[in-house]
């Protein structure tokens, strides 16, 4: 009797909830250190004194409760499930903390994290505590390629995935033909970036695509500065009609040959969803344009953006594809900086530009020899639209600048403008304030190079003073050594009317040297009363010891990236 009595004093029905929960981790523990699956790893003893790992009241009571009704291996089974979510997201936590990261169950974020190949394996395996995650951002890794594969082959556990970024990371062909071999797994991926990867390009991107079923649902492909080869680009075009989603395609800094052109260009017509194409710095001449812009822009009528900038040699030829051009009517974004335009270019756009109704940006910054024809094409504009206006070093012309003048009061929209290294600007800044009114949603000006004076100087006092600069975020007055001491004090002087600027430059050219002495008290006086300024560039401004001695004062107590060449380090510290 007192022997049965033991037993019942011993048995299971006297062991309370909590038991039941220590008794799993001790099991746990254990099987970790025998280290049998891969996975055994993850639940240390560590983990389960994480102060923000919970278990759920709710799952003790019903495993308790239920033990009898389900009969024996249901509460070990439910018990065994809990307790690997909870410590496997501690495990999670514990690995991207690791990294100097912040966990997120839907978005993973590991670039510039110098992740070796031992912590993609690891990675891997914290895979199934994931299965919520969408965006997953493994970029600027470099010794991440060629173990790929120990990542992809656990894809299947996050099939949510929609963002996957590996930019930079040194990929290999294997890697490629892992990730390709994943993909099935990811079903609803909508972005891949594999761009600053040389071991994409060399006819190696085959390895990935031969994997893509038309079924794809995705919408960005990134693949700039890839290094693809002319094999390359036939395979993006055998690619693209399997994408029928596909809205942006970035293969920028990639020397595109004729025939690749050739493929990619007559394969534009099975992606008519396409809003962005970016194919800055492609090698493109006259002929390829033609070829890529000339007959294929009529099959994409929604694209929005189009990035043919940095092509030099595809000056002049923009003459033919001007009807091409006006069938875009939904195009917001045309970028054409440093192409070689010409004139005839210029007169080309003129014709093609009054058909872009929705035209809200337009760079065509580093045109030299557009400036005169420019007043040709600014009238034209959709200027109730424009929101960025690119013209730096664009030779504007007295006559430009005029024109430019009067048409800023019809750019109630714009919130960027960039004229530097136009020495014609100088001579019209007064024309070209006037119009800004209070209220006014100018951000970003930049007048870097442009022979401001002194009288440039206390115009653009009026227009602070006035609030019509209160919105400016970024103001650049830099490479302007003809504006006098007084024209620095006076602007100074007006500061109170940039509550919301954050970055100033007024430095110097590297070849020059001043004092700052004459104004430095005028900006010590307006710094606080410019609240949100963040960065502040002085270089080539001579400072004397009392002057670093007032301008680290005024600072112990900002937080302002300063940049300086005769400051102290003590101030430089300060500056952060």
């Amino acid at each position: 009797m007192e022997s049965d009595q033991q037993k019942g004093r011993e048995g299971p029905q006297k062991r309370s909830p909590l038991d039941l929960i220590m008794n799993q981790i001790r099991r746990k523990t254990s099987f970790s250190e025998r280290k049998k699956p891969s996975v055994g790893r993850l639940f240390r003893p560590s983990v389960s004194s994480d102060k923000n790992v919970d278990i759920p009241e709710t799952k003790e009571t019903e495993s308790s409760e239920g033990k009898d009704s389900t009969g024996p291996g249901t509460e070990s089974s439910d018990t065994d499930s809990e307790i690997s979510s909870v410590v496997g997201w501690g495990r999670v936590k514990q690995f991207v903390q690791k990294l100097g990261k912040t966990p997120d169950t839907q978005s993973l974020s590991l670039a510039h994290c110098d992740l070796t190949a031992t912590d993609v394996v690891e990675l891997g395996t914290l895979l199934p505590f994931l299965a919520q995650l969408e965006v997953m951002d493994l970029s600027w890794n470099d010794l991440l390629g060629g173990s790929l594969k120990a990542l992809t082959v656990h894809l299947q556990h996050v099939s949510k995935l929609k963002v996957l970024k590996v930019s930079s990371c040194r990929l290999t062909a294997p890697d490629l033909t892992a990730l390709g071999e994943g993909l099935d797994c990811i079903p609803l991926l909508e972005m891949l970036d594999l761009s600053w990867n040389a071991g994409v390009g060399g006819g190696n991107l085959h390895c990935l695509a031969k994997h893509l079923c038309s079924a794809s649902s995705l919408r960005e492909l990134h693949l700039v500065d890839c290094q693809l080869s002319e094999a390359d680009a036939v395979t993006l075009g055998e690619v693209l009609p399997l994408l029928p989603c596909l809205e942006v395609l970035d293969l920028s800094s990639n020397k595109l040959m004729k025939k690749g052109i050739e493929t990619v260009a007559s394969s534009l017509s099975s992606t008519p969803q396409l809003k962005t194409l970016k194919l800055s710095m492609c090698a493109l001449n006259q002929e390829s344009l033609a070829m890529l812009v000339g007959e294929k822009l009529k099959f994409l009528p929604g694209l929005e953006h189009l990035d043919l900038s940095c092509n030099k040699e595809s000056g002049g030829g923009f003459s033919t594809v001007t009807t091409s051009l006006s069938l875009l009517t939904h195009l917001k974004c045309l970028d054409m900086h440093l192409c070689c335009l010409t004139e005839e270019d210029t007169l080309a756009l003129v014709q093609a530009v009054p058909s872009l109704s929705e035209l809200a940006e337009l760079d065509l910054s580093s045109n030299k020899s557009i400036g005169s024809m420019m007043q040709f094409l600014l009238p034209v504009l959709p200027l109730s639209k424009i929101k960025k206006l690119h013209l730096n070093n664009c030779g504007l012309s007295p006559e430009t600048c005029q024109v430019l003048a009067t048409t800023m009061q019809s750019l109630a929209q714009l919130e960027s403008l960039n004229l530097s290294w136009n020495k014609r600007v100088g001579e019209t800044l007064q024309q070209l304030l006037e119009p800004l009114q209070a209220g006014c949603k100018l951000q970003e000006l930049r007048l870097s190079s442009c022979d401001l004076t002194t009288e440039d100087m206390l115009y653009l006092e009026s227009a602070c003073k006035r609030g019509a600069l209160s919105q400016l975020k970024l103001l650049d007055l830099s490479y302007n050594g003809s504006v006098g001491d007084g024209g620095w004090v006076s602007f100074f002087g007006g500061a109170a009317g940039l509550k919301e600027l954050q970055e100033l430059d007024i430095s110097l050219r590297p070849s020059a040297s001043l004092s700052a002495s004459p104004w430095l008290p005028a900006l010590l006086d307006a710094l606080p009363q410019l609240p949100s300024v963040h960065r502040l560039a002085l270089q080539r401004w001579a400072l004397g010891p009392g002057d670093r001695e007032k301008l680290e004062k005024a600072l112990s107590k900002r937080t302002i990236a300063l940049e300086c060449d005769q400051v102290s380090v003590s101030v430089a510290k300060v500056a952060g």
